[in-house]
């Protein structure tokens, strides 16, 4: 009897974990949402951008644009940078379509989520507030006799989750190898993550959210105005990028042949999942940061969710067009390829800018600070995960298994853990899921409620 290694055990378990049928139920969600609420209109978003800057004086921890960055850097990451290249080296330019098409059916997902945050969250004797799914699961569904082992479940697994790699392991060590590029070497590198990580999770969530607005004004003003340089500089090849993007979403094998994403369905899951992990519409996550807000409207802080997933697509969207400005020089769909990941995407900037050597320094610094605010983003989920499931108590072991962990990743190779991670990630997106589906009528009567009285936009 043939036994598989556990490292390709965990592989198939988390391509079923993550297959069609979770990928198809999550998608019907985000379109039965968005036909149903009608939310995705530009007057919307308009109504969504505005709402992030208004100060209201209420129950709340923080601000409505404090709890949007706060989960924003726990949305952005290597992924935004690292992990849209290696979708499009799998999957060709059309998955950068598809992307933005499950990212569209998605918004709608991620603004029930910062509704019911608001809607079902706790506010203590002393004023704070606390919420996400487990909260919404728990007190939204009082009336079934699984609410709270569900809630518990959910919170379980994102402690698990937070500690196992979304937030330490892979965040330093890709942090580490960032500053090994500009000659810093690794042991100097985990002690200042480390030191850093300690201040800001012993500081709390004001620390955490007054971090987490400086540095994500930063990062967008210094990638993004990257990218458009490329765009700038290469601006007569913009036409052909999106047809190619365009084409390679509906006909791949006709743009490199048998190669590099030859079947259409290929290229679907390559960037419908790419999507998933991008904005993490359904996982839930971002939900524990909405409930800290200052605001007294679940719908309005719903708008504000909704606006959150769309940054995040739009810096995954200039990555992949920087990608695809430059794909002959960089010979990504080569089959004898030598670049990869955030190599791939380095050389990508240092083509697209005319300087080889600068795409280091704007990738590497890019990494840096996205995957930190990762660090610093999931450390508040997985304290709030755990003391839902553990009381009060159990905070600062957390926080002290947390440093512990995030010291570690620089020296650890640890791909299986990081499977692990995966599927245990797929298994809250199916407890978040399965809570927003029962509340799926809340949703749509405060949604209804809120732009009565505020005379929807047409």
């Amino acid at each position: 009897m043939n036994i598989l290694p556990i490292g390709e055990l965990l592989s198939g378990i988390c391509d079923l974990v993550w297959g069609w049928p979770l990928i198809a139920v999550i998608m019907c969600l985000g379109t039965y949402f968005a036909f149903t609420l009608k939310i995705l209109k530009f007057s919307f978003l308009k109504m969504s951008l505005k709402s992030i800057f208004e100060r209201e004086d209420c129950h709340g921890n923080i601000s409505v644009f404090a709890s949007l960055c706060t989960a924003l850097s726990a949305t952005l990451g290597t992924g935004n940078i690292a992990g849209i290249s290696v979708a499009i080296a799998i999957g060709g330019p059309g998955a950068l379509f598809w992307l933005w098409i499950s990212a569209i059916l998605s918004f709608a997902i991620k603004y029930a989520e910062g509704l019911l945050a608001i809607k079902y969250r706790k506010i203590d004797e002393n004023g704070v507030a606390s919420g996400g799914p487990m909260y919404y699961i728990e007190i939204g569904l009082t009336k079934t006799v699984f609410n709270k082992y569900l809630a518990s479940a959910f919170a379980l697994i994102g402690a698990i989750v937070t500690l196992l790699g979304t937030g330490t392991f892979a965040q330093s060590n890709s942090i580490a190898m960032a500053f090994e590029s500009f000659g810093v070497p690794i042991i100097f590198s985990t002690i200042l993550i480390t030191i850093l990580t300690a201040i800001i999770t012993f500081g709390g969530l004001r620390i955490i959210s007054a971090v987490s607005a400086k540095l994500i004004p930063i990062m967008a003003i210094f990638y993004v105005g990257s990218a458009f340089l490329v765009f700038i500089i290469n601006f007569q090849d913009l036409p052909h990028v999106f047809y190619l993007i365009i084409k390679g979403a509906f006909c791949p094998e006709s743009i490199f042949g048998g190669g590099v994403g030859a079947t259409i369905a290929h290229t679907v899951s390559v960037g419908v999942r790419r999507g998933l992990y991008s904005h993490e519409s359904g996982l839930g996550s971002s939900a524990i940061a909405s409930a800290t807000a200052k605001t007294s409207s679940p719908a309005k802080q719903g708008l504000v969710s909704m606006s959150g997933a769309i940054f995040s697509v739009f810096i995954c969207t200039m990555t992949g067009l920087v990608l695809l400005l430059t794909y002959k020089t960089t010979g990504m769909f080569d089959a004898d390829c030598k670049y990869s990941g955030a190599i791939l995407t380095s050389y990508a900037f240092g083509y697209g800018l005319g300087i080889v050597e600068l795409g280091k320094y704007v990738v590497g610094t890019g990494i840096i600070l996205f995957a930190f605010t990762t660090i610093i983003g999931w450390n508040y989920y997985g304290e709030k995960c755990t003391q839902y499931v553990f009381g009060d108590r159990a905070i600062i072991t957390f926080k002290i298994l947390y440093i512990t962990f995030v010291a570690m990743g620089p020296f650890l190779k640890i791909t299986t853990i990081f499977t692990l991670a995966d599927i245990l990630t797929g298994f809250m997106v199916i407890t978040n899921v399965i809570g927003i589906i029962s509340l799926r009528k809340v949703v749509i009567d405060e949604t209804k409620s809120f732009f009565t009285k505020h005379r929807s936009p047409q």
